[in-house]
């Protein structure tokens, strides 16, 4: 699969505007400033496909890209707490209605920082994926900013905060080492050269 062939498609703010499916996507989930959109550059190396901003909470709407063959679908950030109840709000209906909508996901991207426990917001994100069996991964971001030692102890915390930890595939990554990149590339690229059903 070639990851540079990438460009911005569309961005949409409400799910009655998006098109149906016309390829399979790869949807990025994760709180404000979690890094979505950086390892969304990282995976099609360019600086700035996906627009990163050092200001939380600045993706209101589902930006997609086509890669090759396949879509990423960049979910606006939830859980930051500068933005208002109603905006909040209207980002969980976007971000629902999108996982519920009869598009063709073929993997979710869940990302938590890997410095800290994951947030009720992302254990919330994670239940929803198990219950509506949608196949996910979790990406650790900022790895890099953990040592030895406090990498085993979050890894270790983890498998007592994330529900059913052990059945979840968990990728550590870095935008800095790029540690993870070719194991995520290598995932992505395995599950868009499936065969259609």
């Amino acid at each position: 699969m070639n990851f540079q062939n990438a460009e911005f498609s569309a961005a949409y703010g409400k799910i009655s505007q998006m098109p149906a499916s016309d390829r399979m996507e790869f949807a990025f989930i994760g709180r404000s400033n979690v890094g979505k959109s950086t390892l969304i550059n990282k995976l099609v190396s360019r600086k700035s496909l996906a627009r990163v901003s050092a200001v939380p909470g600045k993706t209101a709407t589902i930006n997609f890209y086509h890669v090759g063959q396949v879509c990423f679908a960049d979910l606006p950030g939830y859980g930051y707490a500068k933005t208002s109840k109603s905006e909040q709000e209207r980002l969980k209906k976007l971000i629902a209605g999108y996982l519920a909508a009869d598009r063709d996901v073929r993997l979710v991207i869940q990302l938590l920082d890997m410095r800290h426990p994951p947030s009720a917001d992302d254990i919330q994100m994670i239940n929803q994926l198990i219950d509506a069996e949608i196949p996910f991964i979790i990406v650790f971001t900022k790895a890099d900013k953990l040592n030895k030692t406090e990498r085993l102890n979050r890894m270790q915390a983890f498998a007592k905060e994330i529900p059913c930890f052990e059945e979840i595939h968990a990728v550590p990554f870095s935008a800095k080492t790029f540690e993870g990149l070719e194991v995520l590339q290598g995932i992505i690229s395995e599950i868009a050269e499936e065969p259609e059903e």
